[in-house]
C-alpha cells in the first residue's frame, strides 16, 4: 500500500510540474505577443492602411482642414473609391469631427463602421477606444 501511495505522489508531482510548465509557456507566449502588438502600434500610421486610391491622400488631407463638413463632402465624393480598412479609419475621423455638431450622425456612422470591421483589423483598437463615447 505504501508503494502505491508513493507512486501516486510521484505521478501527482510530475503532473503538477507539467501543468506549471504549460502555464509558464502560455504566459511567456502572451507576453511576447503583447510586446509585438505594442511595437506594431507604435509603428502604425493611418496612411499605411490599404484601401486608398492613387492620389487620394492629398485630397483627403485638404478635406481634413475643412473639418467635419470637408470630411463628409470628401466621403460623398470619393467614398466609393476607398476600401476598408482605410475607409473605416476615415469614417472614424468623421465621427470624431462631427460628434459636437451632430451626435446622432456620429453614432450612426460609428455603428456602421463597427458592424463591418472585423476584430482582427488594424482599425479595431480605435473602435474599442471610441466605443464608450458613441454607443
Amino acid at each position: 500500500m505504501t508503494k502505491l501511495i508513493g507512486i501516486l505522489i510521484i505521478v501527482v508531482v510530475i503532473w503538477a510540474g507539467y501543468e506549471a510548465f504549460e502555464m509558464w509557456d502560455r504566459y511567456d507566449k502572451d507576453q511576447d505577443l503583447k510586446q509585438k502588438q505594442e511595437e506594431a502600434a507604435r509603428n502604425f500610421t493611418p496612411e499605411s492602411l490599404p484601401g486608398m486610391f492613387q492620389g487620394g491622400d492629398d485630397s483627403y488631407h485638404m478635406a481634413q482642414t475643412r473639418g467635419a463638413i470637408g470630411i463628409r463632402n470628401w466621403l460623398k465624393a470619393y467614398g466609393t473609391k476607398v476600401q476598408d480598412p482605410r475607409k473605416a479609419w476615415i469614417e472614424l475621423d468623421y465621427v470624431v469631427a462631427v460628434a459636437a455638431q451632430d451626435p446622432v450622425e456620429a453614432k450612426k456612422v460609428f455603428e456602421d463602421v463597427k458592424a463591418r470591421t472585423p476584430q482582427d483589423s488594424r482599425v479595431y483598437p480605435r473602435i474599442k477606444e471610441l466605443q464608450k463615447s458613441y454607443e
